[in-house]
């Protein structure tokens, strides 16, 4: 059987792919953790589908049910009719998740991707508010299309517009300066002043742990006192769990261990569970003020995802689940402080919380070289920062054991590796 040809991707598809040029290579299978290629070279998925697969690939339990309702010829495209894994998934999210965190919520699908989560979202505030502007913060990320890139901190994303980017102020994030500046003295600074410029903001939006920023993670008391302004101001707070969510920080929503309930909160990739897309925003009950159709999206009502989405819940249901999550993610936060210990040569900062972590480097371009040396070992792992300055560890939460500590070993090889090649020659 002849491989493919690599050079289809570069004649023929966009310059903008991205992905395909950290891992050159065409993958033809995956299952849990692992991915394979087409030379038959195994590798360990510590990428996730950046963050849409927290259930690994190929869960035999969605597959199951996937398959049995397409051989049934069940509804594939809907709208926002009414179908019965929409109404399956709306009772079982309710149910598992929303119930046991005493929280309340509708439930609106606007469109099947992260960025139309928050598209909705911020339409939504400021047709509650009546007003126009949104409160964003430093090294956010929210989405590729206007509204959403509006929200997200990176330049060189925000510059691919064409357009200026209005009706946003953005904040320093928490620690953005320095662990010592209390950033949300000077935000409400702003507030209170008449003179400041800013007005009184429609929104807050924010991740609890940015991801593409560079996993930076709020403090929970930040969170709390931006819960407690936001109450104070009338601001409505969306709260931006695309990545963070569905377990990746160790709880199912990424502001439990706050105490905090956001006014909205957007999700998408992983709360489709097979890697299907669908999003879903979650409105406090008296926000919904929507007119019947006053948003929409052809592909809202994907009813493969919710099939999958519903058997994913089943995680949920036992408390044995989550508590292995947050198990593991010690050991992850472990291994990466004994990285920076045992190779100071990084000068590194371990950063993030959960299954949402990376190293920092100080380092020019290491981290990337990093990465690029673990994919030639066979695992997957990306960068992120303003300058790629973290790799990021996103394993599925399904892992076991020998597949976390297979992980650990690639990366420290990587490291040593390429910190090695690093050392100036001696004669």
């Amino acid at each position: 059987m002849s491989k493919t040809d690599m050079n289809i991707f570069s004649q023929l598809e966009s310059e903008v792919r991205s992905y395909c040029r950290s891992f050159p290579t065409v993958f033809t299978k995956a299952k849990g953790y692992k991915m394979w290629d087409e030379s038959g070279k195994e590798y360990l998925d510590f990428f996730s589908g950046a963050g849409a697969l927290n259930y690994g690939h190929n869960d035999d339990k969605m597959k199951e049910k996937l398959v049995e309702y397409i051989m049934q010829d069940g509804i594939t495209h809907s709208l926002d009719m009414a179908t019965v894994p929409k109404a399956e998934f709306l009772t079982t999210f309710n149910d598992v998740i929303l119930k046991p965190r005493q929280l309340e919520y509708k439930i609106m699908f606007p469109g099947p991707t992260g960025t139309n989560t928050v598209e909705s979202a911020l339409k939504l505030a400021r047709k509650v508010t009546g007003r126009t502007d949104i409160l964003s913060f430093t090294n956010g990320f929210h989405g590729m299309t206007i509204g959403a890139l509006s929200v997200t901190g990176n330049s060189f994303k925000r510059k691919g517009a064409g357009i200026p980017l209005q009706n946003v102020v953005t904040m320093p994030y928490d620690s953005f300066v320095n662990e010592e500046l209390d950033t949300l003295e000077y935000l409400e600074r702003f507030l209170e002043d008449s003179g400041s410029g800013v007005a009184i903001p429609a929104a807050m939006i924010l991740e609890t742990v940015q991801g593409e920023g560079g996993i930076n993670a709020a403090r929970i008391e930040w969170l709390q006192r931006i819960e407690q302004i936001c109450k104070r101001w009338g601001i409505i707070l969306i709260v931006d769990d695309v990545q963070a969510g569905v377990g990746r920080t160790g709880t199912f929503f990424s502001f439990e261990e706050a105490g905090i309930k956001p006014d909205i909160v957007c999700m998408s990739k992983s709360i489709g569970g097979y890697g299907l897309p669908l999003a879903i925003t979650l409105i406090r009950p008296d926000l919904d003020i929507w007119e019947p159709g006053e948003h929409n999206g052809t592909f809202r009502g994907n009813n493969h995802a919710f099939v999958t989405a519903t058997a994913a819940l089943d995680y949920w249901r036992d408390p044995a689940f989550e508590k292995n999550i947050q198990e593991k993610s010690k050991r992850i936060i472990k291994f990466l402080e004994s990285l920076t210990e045992k190779y100071p040569e990084i000068k590194g900062e371990v950063r993030g919380r959960g299954y949402m972590v990376g190293i920092a480097s100080e380092v020019e371009g290491l981290s990337g070289k990093i990465a690029a040396q673990a994919f030639e070992r066979g695992l997957i792992m990306e960068t992120s920062g303003p300058k790629d300055e973290v790799f990021k560890l996103f394993p599925p939460l399904i892992i076991d054991d020998a597949g976390l500590e297979a992980g650990f070993d690639i990366i420290e090889a990587s490291v040593k590796t390429v910190l090695e090649a690093a050392e100036p020659v001696t004669s």
